[in-house]
């Protein structure tokens, strides 16, 4: 126990920074910005463990991405804790905890250096850039593809140290879960190069013998150990055929979607993605220095001045070069420096998925490249200063608790939608979908004309998003304001023509004005572009019902049911139909049914009661 003292010590001061930073979102709420997909309102999800969800999570490529561990991951926080959104972040935080020790021991046993591993690892726990991925609960995918990367990183040492088909399976098993909890992992194998250079030392020609003293290899005997760079590369050629793959499969399905913007526009670059990226690459080094105004999104992306590019390029070629100079004397320089530029090009923007690349779960595990480089850059510089030992203290702790004062300062705006996107719109400028998400999250709070100026904001910003057209169509329709609301819907269907929520919403206000024949054209409409929606089955339903159409609404009511089974209102409109048909032994199951899931339910505890005297037997409490 003695032996490892050190370790624990800072293993602990990890966990408690972690809990006195992200302790406070045991009592946050989700979302509105992906945490419904991922989790309110994914009914595959919500249901837990089943086998029906099992098979959708390995085979759905659900918001054009292959991650089934990711919702494996939130089917299980759903079987446990239901949608209790508090422990739903705690796992989070667990997750990141574990990232931050396995990131420390990793460090320490590659390099034997206890303050500089142990620095790097509390600048990953505690950095504000890191609050995005750990307090919201949609980003888990970050947390959980790193979680495999460290795990792989670990058995990864051990390989080196004792090579042999066993260690080398488990490194390629660990590889393979972390793509399939997020694709970003695909950089893993670069890394494994990168670490073989420094501090592994298994290059032939790795860092001078001097360059190497200071460090304790555990054992690891570079001098027998060392390999030319071809025989390393092809140890990880299994790695990069799994890589190209998964490249080949994501462009595929980014294809199909119909959502690539790739920096290759035909045989000629795209410049405008290319010097964005250059932008890109500095800003995030900016905001890992000084991270102020943080943001959840972040503005749609547009091309950068020229002197912007010009000045980020300029830069990125002056730091390259004196990396690479001092590179024999100081390895870890271009090592952190490679491992930053790398791991970042998945997302950096030369591959653009939609309107926002920038964010700054990205960061998750390209900074440690940046932290490396501080970690062991900043005590070299102070070396041969008489006080530069105390000054590396009181300089270490005086970041580490600047980081951690900002970093639970920026968790703290994740308590729920208003308070995260009302930071947003304070700290970013033409931000259309934080305008759009604060609107949703001011009208579920009753405050409709609030929601309607984010919503005027929203468009006046992006004319020809549909989303806020419809969102405004909702709020008017429930002031009872029909008319303006259909034509908010209709102008929503004019920019998105496949637009199943504008469809559905405009059945309703259609139904409500009367005009049912409309409704049910509009909900069949919804129906038709999304097959599992089952509001819209319902609503059709009702609306068939009305125009006397019983089974064609049983029919609806039952699909709805088939898509959420419980669901109390379509058990008792099914019963109400069935019981029209004369159907009432069917019927009285659908309203005890009703009964079951929603106890209070008067209107289906009435019809019971009815159905019941009609079949000649007295009432009975489901």
């Amino acid at each position: 126990m003695m032996r490892y003292r050190s370790e624990i010590i800072v293993s602990l001061f990890l966990v408690v920074s972690v809990l006195a930073v992200y302790g406070q979102v045991r009592h946050y709420e989700f979302i509105n910005y992906d945490d419904n997909d991922y989790i309110t309102e994914n009914r595959h999800v919500r249901a837990g463990w089943t086998m029906k969800g099992l098979t959708w999570a390995f085979t759905t490529r659900f918001h054009r991405h292959w991650h089934p561990l990711t919702w494996l991951s939130h089917m299980t926080d759903c079987q446990f804790f239901g949608l209790d959104a508090g422990r739903h972040h705690l796992s989070s935080v667990f997750l990141h905890m574990a990232n931050a020790l396995l990131l420390f021991l990793v460090f320490k046993r590659m390099t034997g250096a206890l303050f500089r591993s142990a620095f790097v690892a509390a600048l990953f726990a505690l950095h504000p850039l890191h609050v995005e991925p750990v307090a919201w609960v949609s980003c888990r995918k970050d947390v959980l593809s790193a979680f495999f990367w460290m795990l792989t990183l670990w058995v990864y040492v051990r390989y080196t140290q004792r090579p042999g088909f066993t260690p080398y399976v488990l490194v390629l098993i660990g590889f393979i879960l972390g793509l399939m909890a997020k694709s970003m992992v695909v950089t893993l194998p670069l890394v494994f190069l990168l670490l073989d250079y420094w501090p592994l030392g298994r290059f032939e020609f790795g860092p001078s013998r001097k360059a190497r003293k200071p460090i304790d290899l555990m054992g690891l005997h570079p001098e027998r150990q060392s390999a030319s760079a071809l025989r390393l590369i092809s140890e990880k050629a299994l790695f990069f055929l799994i890589v190209g793959a998964c490249a080949l499969t994501a462009v595929s399905v980014m294809h199909r979607g119909r959502t690539l913007i790739s920096a290759m526009g035909g045989f000629w670059p795209r410049t405008d993605l290319i010097a964005a990226s250059l932008v890109h690459y500095m800003g995030y080094m900016g905001k890992m220095f000084w991270p102020l105004h943080l943001a959840t999104p972040y503005p749609e992306a547009s091309t950068p001045p020229g002197w912007q590019v010009a000045g980020a390029g300029l830069l990125l070629l002056c730091i390259s070069f004196l990396v690479f100079w001092q590179g024999r004397r100081h390895p870890y320089l271009p090592v952190g420096w490679l491992w930053y530029l790398l791991t970042l090009t998945p997302v950096i923007g030369l591959v653009r998925t939609g309107p926002h690349v920038m964010a700054d779960r990205y960061t998750y595990i390209p900074l440690i490249g940046l932290f490396i480089i501080v970690a062991w850059g900043v005590p070299d510089l102070l070396a041969g200063w008489r006080h530069g030992r105390v000054a590396l203290v009181v300089s270490t702790g005086m970041v580490l608790l600047a980081f951690m004062i900002s970093a639970r300062h920026q968790a703290s705006h994740w308590k729920n939608s208003v308070t995260l996107l009302t930071h947003t719109v304070t700290v970013t400028a033409n931000n259309w979908l934080a305008h759009n998400n604060l609107g949703v999250a001011l009208k579920e709070q009753g405050k409709f004309g609030e929601a309607i100026e984010h919503y005027a904001e929203t468009l006046r910003i992006n004319p020809t998003y549909a989303v806020a057209h419809s969102n405004w169509g909702i709020v008017l329709a429930a002031h009872g304001e029909f008319e303006k609301a259909i034509g908010h819907f209709s102008q929503a269907l004019r920019i998105q023509p496949n637009y199943e929520e504008a469809y559905y919403n405009l059945g309703l206000a259609l139904a409500k004005q009367g005009r049912v024949q409309e409704a049910i054209k509009h909900f069949s409409e919804a129906i038709r572009i999304k097959p599992h929606y089952e509001e819209a089955h319902y609503n059709l339903g009702v609306s068939l019902a009305k125009e006397g159409k019983l089974q064609e609404a049983i029919g609806h009511f039952s699909e709805a049911l088939k898509i959420r089974p419980h669901y109390a209102k379509a058990h008792h409109q099914l019963g109400i139909a069935l019981a029209r048909q004369g159907r009432l032994q069917e019927a009285v199951g659908h309203f005890s049914e009703a009964l079951k899931i929603q106890p209070d339910y008067a209107k289906a505890r009435y019809n019971l009661e009815r159905a019941l005297r009609l079949m000649g037997s007295s009432p009975e409490k489901p």
